[in-house]
Order: C-alpha cells, then sequence, then structure tokens
C-alpha cells in the first residue's frame, strides 16, 4: 500500500516546511531590525519583532501539521478529529500558497506548493475507503454455548 509511504513523505515534509517558514521569517525579521527604517510611520522593532513572532507560529502550525501526519504513518489508520481538520487546512494553505507564489516567486515555488498539497490531499484520500468486510467465519454463527444462533421466528396475526 502506498498510504504510510505518502503520511512519512507529507509528515517529513512538513517537519522541513516548518523550520524553513520559520527560520526565513526569523531572517527577514533581523533584516528588518538591521535596516532601522520606517514603513509608513510603523515602528521598525515592532516589524521586527511582528515578522519574528509570525514565523513562529506559521512554523509551529506546519510542525503541529506534520505531528498529525506522522501520528498517521505510525497508526496507520486515517487522521480523526483534530488531526482530519489540521490536515485539510495545510492542503487549503498550500493552495492559496501555491497561487501566490505563482505571481510572485515563479512556476518553481508554485509546483512545489501543488506537489505538497496533492500529497496532502492523496493522503486524506487513500484513508477515506471504508474498510472491505471480513469473509464471515463459521464460528461468528455459533452461540456463547457452542450451538447454532437461529432468528427469532416471525411474528403471527391472529
Amino acid at each position: 500500500m502506498i498510504r504510510r509511504p505518502v503520511a512519512w513523505v507529507v509528515a517529513v515534509i512538513l517537519f522541513l516546511e516548518a523550520f524553513g517558514v520559520a527560520a526565513l521569517n526569523w531572517f527577514l525579521g533581523i533584516v528588518v531590525d538591521r535596516q532601522d527604517m520606517s514603513l509608513a510611520g510603523l515602528d521598525p522593532d515592532m516589524m521586527s519583532m511582528s515578522s519574528k513572532i509570525g514565523g513562529l507560529l506559521f512554523g509551529a502550525y506546519f510542525a503541529l501539521c506534520g505531528v498529525a501526519a506522522l501520528f498517521v504513518a505510525l497508526r496507520n489508520r486515517p487522521p480523526a478529529g483534530l488531526g482530519r481538520i489540521l490536515l485539510i487546512s495545510a492542503a487549503v494553505v498550500h493552495g492559496l500558497l501555491g497561487a501566490f507564489a505563482w505571481g510572485l516567486v515563479g512556476w518553481s515555488a508554485f509546483l512545489f506548493m501543488v506537489i505538497v498539497l496533492g500529497l496532502i490531499v492523496l493522503l486524506l484520500m487513500t484513508y477515506d475507503r471504508p474498510p472491505a468486510p471480513a469473509a464471515e467465519d463459521p464460528e461468528d454463527t455459533k452461540g456463547d454455548d457452542g450451538s447454532p444462533v437461529s432468528p427469532p421466528p416471525a411474528p403471527t396475526t391472529p
């Protein structure tokens, strides 16, 4: 099956992306801090701090999504509850980032975002199928004492 390897790949990519986003925003915060310039009267220290905090929060979000994918890979069970919501929101974020990346960065960033989006959707969809029904075991048709189980008699009308 491809379910577990896809879950492992998604988890690794999301962890790398979490680190990359946090590091990039931290670097941009340092650049803004060293420039010591104001943008439309905004405080440069506040812009630097908000860039660093935003990067850490966004990185933590991607890391949390990576943890959800890691749980899917370890347990080989579909994501449920908060994990499913996190993975769906990560897919939406990657779709939006891909759309913005096409115009701002170029087609290579767009391609990366679409590949990650596809992997997350593949992770969600491969676990979405209901399990195949198990073959009927002849032992299941017997009662607790070993006697065959028969259905109750049909009601009769007087």
